[in-house]
């Protein structure tokens, strides 16, 4: 039986889950109210105010997960993984508490309409009684929540992070974020209660608490190691990202709130904070570790762009869905696109762990339409090459192309690349073999005739030839019969007979099992027999329009259980589970193989690859369902 919780340690609208927004709600009612009754202004100002807490932490985090800005200056170098991101959902807890704080001590002493803009005096004021109470108060209290019983009942929340992000400094307690309230609200009161404050210092106290807050769990290292060499006493009157993960690191020290003076009065400085501050400082600059396998993608469309991690966590913590309240924002990822076809370069956008093998992302910066553009495809293989002799230069083992990178109509399936660089020392791939074999291994073993689409692609090829090698008669819907012909004159001569034209949908409507390789209408999915089985390798998925027929998933697999700093998921896939291509990619990797795998696939290693695959860990996913 589980426990209670202790006093004060949940928040009191927790049951309401993620319908605490109406909370906001709230607040921003009462400020339109009081604004329109021309009443005191303050309502406004706390709702403006909770709205750039709410954007400062969003872009402390954006920052701090831009990979290609922050990958060499990250202190503890893991990943967030999904559990951390769940526990770290309602972050923004506090910033309501203070919001509802504030308006409550805002309409016991209402303000007279004398407040001045700005107060140079309050400011001062604000400054010493930060340093003189705030500090010393956060301090001892801090060192109280670390005592055995409050440490274990209370502040072990906040510790349970394992990688310090700008939202951790939100994730804790009720009762510490009460006494958090105590901290930033003594400089503010205090400044009104001396006749000298401001509504600009509200604002840059305010603001700046937070920022310093931000900064201390960032976990990124920006302050530069010179800065205290030039002017000493300064280490002690500011802290610094590298000296707060110690104290996550190690929890008996560092316990300041941002001035580590008060650490080395009550002798709880560790004696190493300004080493390590320099070391990750200088090392800043320096790729310190390469990875062993990237998975080089494209940013699908506008609407999906909002999906990358380092924009809205959140959002990237779980599959991709088209969401109503984001198209106010496709104009700001429109001019983006502009932006990154004419500047940008391809850039590392996440990463995990796996065996002790560093495993990454990458981006080309373009969008999936762009492809199409016959006037842009030599750019875009310019960004893949670059990528494949960069990933070449860093000693990464194997770098796999996702998507429409490996185009046969943009580079041959990655061929290209390999025939331009023949002494490559990383292996290109497509993984387009496993994709190949997760499909077949859906197909169930009874299964003795399929209709397939798509079926002179370099997948539909390789379906067809292996399928008509297990003696399934295969359907292959095509206009043209020279390419039909070229892959009849690649299976068994026994076998050929099993391989059909047919250039109508209407030939497949006594067969149930549909293997989907390019994108068919409701209209022609109308021509399948009820109970048809839908098997698909096209992008973007067909519409589940048939009730009394089943859709399978597009060819997936899970990563395997030991996978570590996992936080992102991939496009529409589920969390830990990535497209067949990435994880064809990364068995390459793991096994070790040294060939390419680029252009047509290779029948004769599909039964191989796929061994290979579940001997790694990894795991099939596809599923049929009804809509």
């Amino acid at each position: 039986m589980a426990s209670a919780a202790p006093p004060l340690f949940a928040w009191p609208w927790e049951i309401l889950g993620n319908y605490k927004l109406a909370i906001y709600g709230v607040l921003m009612a009462k400020a339109m109210y009081s604004w329109c009754q021309q009443e005191d202004t303050w309502g406004l100002h706390i709702f403006i105010m909770c709205m750039l807490r709410l954007f400062m932490h969003q872009c402390w985090c954006s920052y701090t997960n831009m990979l290609y800005l922050t990958r060499n200056r990250l202190i503890v170098n893991k990943g967030v993984d999904f559990r951390q991101i769940d526990k770290e959902w309602h972050w923004d807890n506090f910033i309501l508490l203070q919001g509802l704080v504030a308006s409550v001590v805002f309409h016991i002493f209402p303000s007279s309409e004398s407040v001045p803009l700005w107060n140079s005096y309050g400011a001062f004021a604000a400054i010493l009684v930060h340093a003189a109470v705030s500090e010393p108060f956060f301090y001892t209290m801090h060192r109280c929540f670390h005592g055995d019983y409050f440490f274990t009942h209370y502040h072990s929340l906040h510790h349970s992070s394992p990688v310090p992000q700008p939202y951790t400094a939100g994730h804790a307690s009720f009762m510490e974020h009460l006494v958090l309230t105590v901290v930033i609200g003594v400089p503010i009161f205090g400044s009104f209660l001396i006749g000298f404050g401001s509504i600009g210092l509200v604002y840059c106290y305010i603001l700046t608490f937070d920022f310093l807050r931000c900064l201390g769990h960032s976990n990124v290292e920006i302050i530069p190691h010179q800065i205290f060499e030039t002017i000493p006493f300064l280490k002690y009157i500011l802290y610094t990202p590298s000296y707060h993960s110690l104290h996550h690191e190690e929890k008996d020290k560092n316990y300041c709130l941002f001035m580590p003076l008060f650490d080395a009065l009550g002798n709880t400085l560790d004696k190493k904070s300004w080493d390590v501050h320099k070391q990750n400082s200088l090392s800043s600059g320096k790729n310190r570790m390469a990875p062993d396998f990237v998975f080089l993608v494209h940013i699908v469309d506008l609407s999906s762009a909002w999906h990358a991690p380092f924009l809205i966590r959140s959002i990237a913590s779980h599959p991709y869905i088209t969401r109503l309240h984001m198209l106010p924002l496709w104009p700001i990822a429109f001019i983006s696109m502009l932006i990154m076809w004419a500047k940008s370069k391809v850039f590392l956008s996440s990463f995990y762990n796996l065996r002790g093998h560093l495993h990454q992302t990458w981006v080309v910066p373009r969008f999936g339409f762009q492809y199409f553009l016959p006037f842009a495809a030599q750019g875009i293989n310019n960004q893949i090459e670059e990528a494949i002799l960069r990933a070449d230069r860093l000693g990464v083992k194997v770098i796999s192309l996702a998507a429409l990178n490996k185009n046969e109509a943009l580079n041959e399936g990655g061929m290209l690349f390999v025939n331009k660089h023949p002494n490559l020392k990383v292996r290109v791939v497509h993984g387009n073999t496993l994709t190949a074999a997760v499909i077949l291994n859906q197909i169930p073993v009874d299964v003795k005739e399929v209709f397939l689409t798509g079926s002179t692609s370099k997948l539909g090829r390789a379906i067809a030839l292996y399928l008509c090698a297990k003696g399934v008669r295969v359907l292959m819907l095509t206009s043209s019969a020279d390419r039909f012909r070229k892959i009849i004159k690649e299976a068994p001569i026994d076998r050929q007979k099993l391989l059909v034209q047919v250039t109508k949908y209407q030939a497949a409507q006594n067969c149930k099992t549909w293997i989907v390789g390019k994108w068919i209408t409701p209209r022609e999915q109308s021509f399948a027999p009820a109970g048809t089985d839908f098997h698909q390798f096209v992008v973007p998925p067909i519409l589940r329009s048939r009730n009394d027929c089943t859709y399978g998933d597009l060819a997936a697999m899970r990563l395997p259980e030991d996978v570590l700093g996992l936080g992102c998921c991939e496009y529409t896939m589920e969390r830990g589970v990535v497209h067949a291509c990435h994880a064809g990619g990364a068995v390459h990797s793991l096994e070790g193989w040294t060939h390419h795998e680029v252009g047509p696939i290779d029948i004769d290693r599909i039964d191989l690859v796929w061994e290979a695959a579940l001997k790694q860990g990894f795991r099939p996913v596809s599923r049929a369902t009804r809509p």
